[in-house]
């Protein structure tokens, strides 16, 4: 080997000890920190996973709760839920209030319904029950406000309800006739609005069938 050769490959040793002696702690730190984020990633996953097990434990404790017609074991378990896993509790939820009304619990049923915080694809409808047993316990105004936003036909509808019940016909006809507005012409629903809009004072709008 020739000297220049083996000066070369001096000088070439000599930059990469320094150039790991300015940069060798920097790319520690990224190979750590690399770490950090893979084991950490992963730590996450394990987490998570087992705090699916744990809804899915509380979720099938709510349905065998019902099953044996054990509403406080039911309870337990969606107020477990409520912290564990929302789309779990708002299911479970859901039955649990069904299955108090069915008990005679109509108040037990609110509350169940008020601790529920769902989705968008399922705030309708547990705002829907929710209003309808307000209206049956006399809270109307409650039951208002909880389908204060409210636009599909059936919330519209009870929401008519509410109205009627407190006197408020002129409103109530105008969320009868908004609910008329969103129904096919064959629903079997429409009949039903139709006749509670004639009972507050208000006439049917014609349908795209009629004469």
């Amino acid at each position: 080997m020739a000297i220049d050769d083996l000066l070369d490959e001096h000088e070439q040793s000599e930059r990469v000890r320094s150039w790991l002696k300015n940069n060798g702690a920097g790319l520690l730190g990224g190979v750590v920190l690399g770490l950090g984020v893979i084991l950490g990633w992963q730590w996450w996953q394990k987490d998570q996973a087992g705090k699916k097990e744990q809804a899915y434990q509380s979720y099938q404790t709510a349905v065998e709760g019902l099953a044996k017609g054990d509403l406080k074991q039911t309870q337990g378990a969606v107020d477990a839920l409520v912290k564990e896993d929302e789309l779990y509790a708002d299911v479970a939820g859901l039955q649990l209030a069904k299955a108090q009304l069915q008990a005679g619990e109509r108040d037990a049923a609110i509350a169940t319904l008020r601790t529920l915080t769902p989705d968008d694809a399922l705030r309708p409808l547990v705002n829907l029950r929710l209003a309808r047993l307000l209206i049956d316990a006399g809270k109307h105004d409650e039951a208002l406000k909880v389908l204060e936003k409210a636009d599909d036909a059936s919330s519209l509808e009870v929401r008519g309800d509410a109205l009627l019940a407190t006197g408020k016909a002129k409103e109530a006809q105008e969320a009868y006739t908004r609910a008329l507005t969103t129904l096919d012409a064959v629903s079997p629903q429409r009949r039903l609005v139709e006749l509670k809009l004639i009972d507050a004072g208000g006439t049917p709008p014609k349908t795209g069938g009629a004469a």
